[in-house]
């Protein structure tokens, strides 16, 4: 009469039914108040109303259907139990939920009125894992379902082997599962979780993942050389993963089918790259592992460059390894390697190892990496000089024997004049100017003379007045 709504009087009816052990009964009053959720697959256990019913009967569970007591189940319950029994849930949890009244009651309100979440939550509550698996698989339910409903609750209660042995049991080739194990992974590494999520993709053996995890176990946090020398076995474990992986690839492919669909794929080609990548790093660890460990080590850099980074990376670790040696020759070997494996722009490299050696006043180490860089059998006519003109920036620097010695070392006369220039030694560049063919002579010590003009220099400037 008054237009209230009359659900929650529905719902207090139900649970005094329930409260009553009037398990029909409770169901008629339920009907009448409880609605199934719009969509099954919503992140929540379903309606307040819902809750509070399976939690009433989750805490009032009476085995009441055990072989022992079969004589004491009221006709009421037995007729409840007969008529959840015909729903025909296609599958039953093995133990006390088959057994037993109210759990049967719990799956009924699940299953009419509760999400597919809130299903497998409570398979999950009573150990049947299976169940959970089973339910999420027939349903197609997203993968947030099976991350919030069955991984999260598995590894928190260290039950991640468990879990894994089902999934296999279930479907031994995994390929079912594997929207929800990418989903897992993705969800691990959010999280940081990087040891289970390195567990996990080797169970689903997605060998090239788990290499790229143990990358990062390799390099996560050192903060050295000598750190990263305590870590190699993950290089080791990196190579293994390839390896098989390459194995695996090559077993599969005269076999037309669609193998591997969920773990990630990599060509053969890449897969060696990789390998001979670390191989790379290996050598580099260990030489500068060594160079740290004897002291000669001289850089320090905020971040620690290897060569899984980016190519601003690899040319760092190819200048750390020239610098950190004894002298340059001793590191010129493997940082040669690092150049030529990643295409390094090389001329690049040997000036910003210059600059550095000008910054620690290593003048005679300038000339030995020139003569590493001419003997190394692929440097072109001019690198050498073009090391020396990058370098000359810093020329305030360099004492005048040294900046001498180091211009003398160039091989065209045209680089000498330009770096006499470049460090205001006009009357040098004069004297290598006039040494030239006539026509250029002349075009070079015009030039020399107007720069006399511009800086003041009359010296210079008559001298050169004099021979034009």
């Amino acid at each position: 009469k008054s237009g209230l709504d009359p659900g929650g009087a529905w719902h207090a009816w139900g649970m005094a039914c329930l409260k009553a052990g009037n398990l029909s009964s409770a169901r008629e009053k339920f009907n009448r108040c409880l609605k199934p959720p719009m969509d099954l697959n919503q992140l929540n256990h379903g309606s307040r109303l819902v809750q509070d019913v399976i939690q009433y009967l989750e805490s009032t569970v009476k085995p009441l259907l055990i072989a022992d007591d079969d004589y004491f189940a009221t006709l009421r319950e037995l007729e409840a139990t007969l008529r959840t029994r015909s729903l025909s849930l296609e599958m039953m949890c093995e133990g006390k939920i088959q057994h037993n009244s109210y759990y049967q009651e719990c799956l009924f309100y699940l299953h009419s009125y509760g999400t597919n979440l809130a299903i497998i939550s409570f398979y999950m509550r009573h150990d049947c894992m299976r169940e959970a698996l089973l339910h999420l698989l027939n349903k197609e339910s997203p993968s947030e379902v099976f991350i919030e409903g069955i991984f999260i609750p598995s590894y928190e209660s260290g039950k991640l082997h468990m879990l894994e042995n089902l999934l296999e049991t279930i479907d031994p080739g995994l390929e079912s599962w594997g929207v929800y194990l990418i989903a897992a992974c993705k969800y691990l590494q959010r999280k940081n979780y990087y040891h289970i999520l390195y567990e996990l993709q080797q169970f689903m053996k997605d060998h090239v993942r788990a290499a790229m995890t143990c990358i990062r176990f390799f390099t996560h946090g050192a903060k050295s050389y000598t750190e990263l020398g305590g870590k190699q076995t993950w290089l080791l474990k990196i190579k293994d993963h390839l390896k098989v992986y390459l194995q695996e690839v090559s077993r599969s492919s005269g076999r037309k089918k669609m193998a591997f669909t969920f773990r990630k794929k990599m060509s053969a080609t890449d897969v060696s790259r990789h390998i001979s990548t670390v191989d790379l790093q290996m050598e580099v660890t260990k030489f500068l592992h060594r160079c740290e460990s004897s002291g000669t080590s001289q850089m320090t850099g905020s971040s620690l460059p290897t060569l899984f980074g980016n190519n601003n990376m690899k040319t760092d670790v190819a200048c750390k390894v020239m610098l950190e040696g004894k002298n340059i020759e001793e590191g010129f070997g493997i940082a040669f390697r690092v150049l030529q494996d990643f295409q390094l722009e090389a001329t690049e490299v040997y000036s910003k190892v210059a600059k550095q050696l000008v910054k620690q006043q290593k003048y005679s180490e300038i000339r030995q990496l020139l003569k590493c860089v001419n003997e190394s059998g692929v440097a072109a006519k001019n690198d050498g000089d073009n090391i020396i003109l990058n370098c000359l920036n810093e020329f305030k620097n360099i004492p005048a024997e040294d900046l001498d010695n180091l211009i003398q070392d160039m091989d065209s006369d045209e680089n000498k004049i330009q770096a006499y220039v470049m460090c205001n030694k006009l009357r040098s560049a004069y004297l290598v100017s006039v040494r030239q063919e006539k026509t250029r002579a002349v075009q070079l010590v015009q030039h020399v003379r107007q720069l006399a003009e511009n800086s003041g220099d009359d010296v210079v400037k008559a001298i050169c007045a004099q021979w034009l």
